[in-house]
């Protein structure tokens, strides 16, 4: 990829795991975040951008919209951008098939759990009733399917025993800020595909668990 990889990030709130790839983009990412797509006007995120001098759009849900409409509409926004990679930082809406299948392969997502377990909402508070002595992040493509994309990256943290879910998100919240930013980059590098429904890294398919460093 001669020209920088045009980057942009879907968000709904706070914008943290956006601003850790912002900060990311200074340090050697042949990337550029070329602008912010959130569904919520009042999302912190959008004042990171701003900040930031990178573009801005919010694409606000009409009342008793559906989802594919409301899609149709964000499918027109993020072609405005022209990006070669689109990263879903905490958008919390779930995409139309449509949509999804029209970026397939060039649209990463970051849940909060060691996938393939907890996919959905309440993955904290799913660790902890069940006890689990390893919770953490998952980096993924985005299918049709929800959370259920190839992994490309974990990071796992310990779950203790005095853990509350407020411990345990700033604890997995760290690790995501580490390894969403290094996908990106990975991409950005032309490292990392999707082929056959499996990522791979330098032209070798990753296990199901992701990239697994020796």
């Amino acid at each position: 990829m001669a020209q920088p990889c045009r980057i942009l990030v879907l968000i709904s709130g706070s914008g943290s795991n956006l601003q850790a790839i912002m900060d990311s983009c200074d340090d050697n990412l042949h990337g550029e975040i070329v602008g912010v797509i959130s569904n919520n006007p009042n999302a912190y995120g959008l004042t990171r951008a701003h900040m930031a001098e990178v573009n801005t759009s919010c694409i606000i849900p009409h009342q008793n919209e559906n989802r594919l409409d409301y899609d149709r509409r964000l499918i027109t926004a993020i072609d405005h951008y022209q990006p070669d990679l689109i990263v879903l930082a905490g958008f919390m809406r779930i995409l139309s098939d449509e949509l999804v299948l029209k970026y397939e392969g060039k649209m990463l997502n970051i849940h909060p759990s060691l996938l393939p377990k907890y996919p959905g909402l309440h993955t904290h508070k799913n660790a902890l009733a069940s006890n689990d002595k390893e919770h953490g992040a998952s980096v993924h493509f985005v299918i049709p399917k929800l959370d259920a994309g190839p992994v490309i990256l974990q990071a796992k943290v310990p779950v203790y025993e005095d853990d509350t879910v407020e411990t345990l998100t700033e604890r997995v919240h760290e690790q995501e800020h580490r390894i969403y930013p290094l996908v990106v980059k990975w991409f950005s590098l032309n490292r990392l595909q999707m082929k056959d429904n499996q990522a791979y890294l330098d032209n070798q398919c990753l296990p199901i668990n992701g990239y697994a460093p020796d």
